[in-house]
């Protein structure tokens, strides 16, 4: 599947709608509200706009449609007490099952490693997310583990640690 991810601006709220859709956020606590989704928009694109190193985040684009089909980027986080990256994806409902998020994925893990700022990329999809997982899977990352993370904010989820070193050629 061929895909282009483009740096996330302004007019891309849409697309953030459209990807809080209760079954792509599903493994995620449930859809965020409007102010939610207004705040996690303006952290999109300050990230983007970032020149630190602190991540991106984009919008995946389906070719040669030209369709904006979901969101990926990485952002800094600590995790057992280091600075890593960490990345997450949504592809829309009506296109799962192509091949858009591993694809998508594979260009982040390019964008993460350019930035040679951490050695790390981490992935903690829910453990019963099984698409996400073979995503980590096929992208090359390796399976830490099951462990817990916050998110959202308040709410413990059970997760897989996935982990991708950025310093290794890519496979």
């Amino acid at each position: 599947m061929t895909v282009r991810i483009e740096a996330w601006s302004e007019r891309d709220f849409d697309l953030l709608l459209a990807a809080n859709a209760p079954e792509l956020m599903a493994h995620l606590g449930g859809p965020e509200t409007e102010e939610q989704l207004v705040k996690r928009h303006q952290r999109y694109v300050d990230l983007s706009a970032d020149r630190t190193g602190a991540g991106r985040m984009f919008r995946i684009v389906l070719l040669p449609e030209e369709v904006p089909v979901g969101t990926i980027g990485f952002w800094e986080q600590t995790w057992n007490r280091a600075r890593v990256y960490e990345t997450g994806w949504v592809v829309l409902a009506g296109f799962q099952g192509r091949g858009i998020a591993t694809s998508a994925t594979a260009a982040v893990v390019r964008e993460a490693r350019a930035a040679r700022k951490h050695r790390h990329l981490h992935a903690f999809p829910s453990v019963d997310n099984a698409a996400s997982n073979a995503v980590c899977r096929k992208a090359g990352f390796a399976l830490r583990g099951a462990c817990e993370v916050e998110y959202p904010p308040g709410r413990l989820m059970r997760s897989n640690d996935w982990r991708l070193d950025l310093t290794r050629p890519a496979t």
